[in-house]
């Protein structure tokens, strides 16, 4: 699996789905998961200490701690989209762009799935030209 998109909840489906498109389109191998860290913190690492997955693209709203929830437990890149729950999203974008120094974690534009699948794309095209170098 390339990707692996993990949603805080089964209400960012319209987002998840928007994923889902460009990436099927791109014909890019991917997952996806529905975990909230808040409420299960200890399926979230398991989830993520033993995905295969090159990157992870993870949905939250609110708190949004799930992207840097998932960076703590990988090395791998995380992009985090931000959703309007409330506050029009600016609480869950501040939350992804605000990560503690040596937590990082890409964030696009709040609700905006598409832009993180096209993020993944570009870092995969990275990983695939150092594999054949």
């Amino acid at each position: 699996m390339d990707v692996l998109v993990i949603a805080g909840s089964k209400s960012d489906v319209k987002i998840v789905s928007s994923v889902e498109d460009v990436l099927r389109n791109e014909k890019v191998e991917y997952g996806v998961e529905y975990c909230s860290f808040h409420r299960d913190p200890e399926r979230l690492r398991e989830i993520v200490m033993n995905s295969d997955a090159k990157v992870f693209i993870c949905i939250a709203g609110l708190s949004a701690a799930l992207p840097g929830a998932v960076a703590a437990y990988t090395e791998k890149p995380v992009i985090g989209v931000p959703v309007s729950a409330k506050l029009n999203g600016l609480d869950s974008l501040l939350s992804i762009a605000q990560m503690p120094r040596g937590v990082p974690v890409a964030c696009v534009g709040i609700d905006n799935g598409e832009n993180a699948a096209y993020l993944a794309l570009r870092i995969l095209n990275l990983l695939r030209r150092e594999e054949s170098e």
